[in-house]
């Protein structure tokens, strides 16, 4: 697990826990997804004996979780929050809403018709 931690980065740009494991999650996908489309190359050309075959899946299945994009989830750059990311901000609603009232978001304003 400590492996797939970033070993230094500025704590500053960094709320909790939650958007630390993100960005964690984020690098080690990165770093090993070339080795992964190359396993799944492999897995799914039929021209290839079985056992080549299952050797890949079989690595792939050992990979760590962190190495999966199922793992990464869009998370509020503000607050770390999962849910209600708006992904053009990378916010959450009510953080979203509140830059935006107090005009911290340039080209956003509130809607009157």
């Amino acid at each position: 697990m400590s492996m797939f931690r970033a070993k230094k980065f500025d704590l500053g740009c960094f709320t909790n826990i939650k958007i630390i494991r993100d960005h964690s999650k984020r690098k080690a996908f990165e770093a090993a997804e070339p080795e992964r489309q190359a396993l799944r190359y492999i897995i799914r050309n039929t021209t290839l004996p079985m056992r080549t075959r299952a050797m890949a899946q079989l690595q792939l299945t050992q990979m760590h979780c962190y190495t999966r994009p199922t793992q990464i989830r869009n998370r509020c750059v503000l607050g770390g929050k999962g849910r209600g990311v708006l992904r053009a901000f990378k916010m959450s609603r009510y953080n979203f809403r509140m830059e935006a009232l107090a005009g911290n978001l340039p080209g956003v304003k509130k809607a009157s018709w």
